[in-house]
């Protein structure tokens, strides 16, 4: 996975999106509810592990898409494993980014 370097900054900009923040966090809930098997942290960021479904992987890169082109710091890498669809994220090892990281991983906690 590739990580955007520390001088990238730190901001979301949804002004092109096709969602608002609310729908995208919306959608982000019940993708966890629906989908999630596990999350842990990793060595470079965190992972979050979901059923292999008809639709989840195709549901997960376009969300992936979407959130990267809004919040360019994040990386992302996305694979198939067995029956297990696996997101890794990772961002610059700054502060800032690390923050931003906690409440993604977070947020699966409450979907």
């Amino acid at each position: 996975m590739q990580v955007p370097p520390a001088s990238t900054p730190i901001a979301c900009d949804m002004s092109t999106a096709r969602d608002t923040p609310g729908e995208r966090l919306a959608e982000y809930r019940r993708l966890f509810a629906q989908a999630l098997v596990a999350r842990e942290r990793t060595e470079i960021g965190i992972r979050f592990r979901f059923r292999a479904e008809p639709g989840v992987e195709d549901w997960i890169r376009d969300l992936a898409a979407r959130e990267k082109a809004c919040c360019p710091f994040f990386g992302f890498d996305i694979a198939v494993d067995a029956d297990q669809i696996r997101w890794d994220a990772a961002v610059p090892d700054t502060d800032e980014a690390r923050a931003v990281l906690e409440e993604f991983y977070e947020l699966s906690r409450k979907g």
